[in-house]
C-alpha cells in the first residue's frame, strides 16, 4: 500500500481494514451476496462508509460506496461533473482498497440533483446487474438511491445486508478498542476543562465550548455537547446548542454530556452533573441510587443475554424502587456510530456479545434533580471489564 498521507487524522491501519474487508467477504460469499451498496450522509450516524472506508460522510453530504465480494470499492462523493479517479491497486494515500472515486455535485437541498449520485453508482454495479446485490444501512440510505438503482437493473435481486455487517462491525477488534479507549481519555480531559472553567455569569453554551474546544485539539473530528444549567429541584435535561442560551445562577445544577468521536472516528459518551455552590444531599443520596441501578444493569451485560431481559429487569428495578421507568434508551453499543447496535431494549434482536463497546447511562428525573451517569465498557468473556472513562463518579461542586 502507498504511504498514508499526513493530512489524515489518526488513519487506522490498512491491515485492520483488510481484516474487516476479508471477513465481510466471506459473509457475502456465505450468503451469496454478489456487491454490497452502502451511503451516509453524516458521521454521528454514517457508520458503514467510515467503517470500509477509513473516510467519514459529512454535512449533509452523501458518500456512496460500492464494494464487490470479488474486486476493490468504487466510492461516489462530493465534487466537479464529471470528476474521475482511478487508482493504482496500492491506493493513494487517502483511499485505500479504493479502484474508483466518482464526484459530482449533487444536494439534498436540490431536488433535481436526487439521480446524480446514482447515475455515477450504476457505473459500478453493471457487472451485477443479473446479480444479488445487498444494501446495507437502508434507513439512512435515500429513496433516491434505492428507486434508482432498482429501476436500472430489474433483473437483479435485491437484499438487506445491514445485518450481515453488523455482526461484523459491532464486535471491536484489538485496534479498536485502543482508539476507543483513547476517545474516553480525550472525554475525561474535555469533561474536567468545562468543569473547572465553569462559573456563575456563564451560559450553557460557554460551558459546552469548553469541552467541544478541548475534544478538538485532542483528535475528535465531530460529536454533540449537550448542557442543561437549573435552580436546584426546577430539573432541565440536557439539549442541544439551540437551546443552550440559558445563564448559569449560582447554585445551580449544570448537566453536561460529552458525546464526541475521538482519534480514529470512534464514539464514546460522558456524562456528569455539578453544582455551582454546595451539593445537597439529597442529590447525593440518589447519585448513589443511579450507581447501584447501573451495577445491576453492569451485572446483566453478560455474554448470550437477550437485550430485551436487561430491559425488562432494568424497568422492574426502577418501578420497585419508585424511579420512573425507562422508555427511550439508557445502555447501547458505539462505535462509528454515535448509537451503534446492541440497543438494550425490547425491540433489539441481538444479544450481548464479546468485545462490545457498551455506554450505559440511566437517566431519570426524580425528587427535583436530574440523575444520571454515562460511562462506557468493554465486554469480556464474564460481562463488562472495567470501566473505560476515569472521570470521578460524583457530583463535582463547583466553588
Amino acid at each position: 500500500m502507498a504511504a498514508l498521507s499526513e493530512r489524515l487524522n489518526t488513519p487506522i491501519s490498512t491491515a485492520e481494514l483488510q481484516r474487516r474487508w476479508n471477513a465481510v467477504r466471506a459473509a457475502m460469499q456465505a450468503q451469496k451476496i454478489d456487491v454490497l451498496l452502502m451511503q451516509n450522509n453524516n458521521d454521528h450516524m454514517g457508520g458503514y462508509v467510515r467503517y470500509f472506508t477509513d473516510m467519514p460522510a459529512t454535512n449533509g453530504y452523501p458518500n456512496t460506496v460500492v464494494f464487490p465480494r470479488d474486486a476493490d470499492m468504487t466510492v461516489v462523493t462530493q465534487g466537479p461533473f464529471g470528476g474521475a479517479q482511478d487508482l493504482p491497486p496500492e491506493g493513494d494515500g487517502v483511499w485505500r482498497g479504493v479502484k474508483r472515486v466518482l464526484t459530482t455535485p449533487s444536494y439534498s437541498s436540490a431536488h433535481y440533483t436526487k439521480d446524480y449520485d446514482p447515475e455515477l453508482a450504476a457505473t459500478a454495479l453493471v457487472p451485477y446487474a443479473k446479480a444479488t446485490i445487498g444494501l446495507v444501512g437502508t434507513y439512512q440510505m435515500s429513496y433516491a438511491m434505492v428507486d434508482f438503482i432498482k429501476r436500472r437493473f430489474p433483473g437483479a435481486t435485491y437484499v438487506d445486508a445491514s445485518e450481515l455487517v453488523d455482526r461484523i462491525k459491532v464486535p471491536k477488534s484489538p485496534e479498536e478498542m485502543e482508539l476507543i479507549r483513547r476517545t474516553t481519555r480525550m472525554q475525561d480531559g474535555a469533561m474536567k476543562a468545562a468543569f473547572e472553567a465553569l462559573k456563575p455569569g456563564m451560559r450553557d453554551s460557554d460551558v459546552s465550548a469548553i469541552a467541544a474546544h478541548y475534544s478538538m485539539r485532542n483528535g475528535s473530528e465531530q460529536g454533540i455537547y449537550l448542557c442543561a444549567s437549573s435552580p436546584i429541584g426546577q430539573p432541565a435535561r440536557i439539549n442541544q446548542r439551540h437551546v443552550q442560551d440559558r445563564m448559569i445562577q449560582k447554585g445551580d445544577q449544570v448537566a453536561l454530556l460529552v458525546e464526541d468521536n475521538g482519534p480514529g472516528g470512534f464514539y464514546t459518551e460522558l456524562g456528569r452533573t455539578c453544582v455551582a455552590g454546595k451539593a445537597p444531599q439529597g442529590m447525593k443520596d440518589e447519585l448513589a441510587f443511579t450507581l447501584e441501578a447501573r451495577k445491576m444493569t453492569l451485572d446483566l451485560l453478560k455474554p448470550g443475554t437477550p437485550c430485551r431481559d436487561i430491559w425488562e429487569a432494568f424497568n422492574a428495578f426502577m418501578r420497585k424502587n419508585g424511579r420512573p421507568e425507562e422508555a427511550r434508551l439508557y445502555c447501547h453499543g458505539q462505535g462509528y456510530d454515535l448509537v451503534e447496535r446492541p440497543l438494550v431494549r425490547k425491540d433489539e434482536p441481538m444479544t450481548i456479545e464479546k468485545d462490545m463497546n457498551i455506554v450505559v447511562h440511566p437517566t431519570y428525573i426524580h425528587k427535583g434533580y436530574v440523575n444520571w451517569l454515562c460511562d462506557n465498557y468493554f465486554i469480556g468473556g464474564n460481562g463488562p471489564g472495567d470501566r473505560l472513562h476515569q472521570f470521578p463518579e460524583v457530583i463535582m461542586e463547583i466553588e
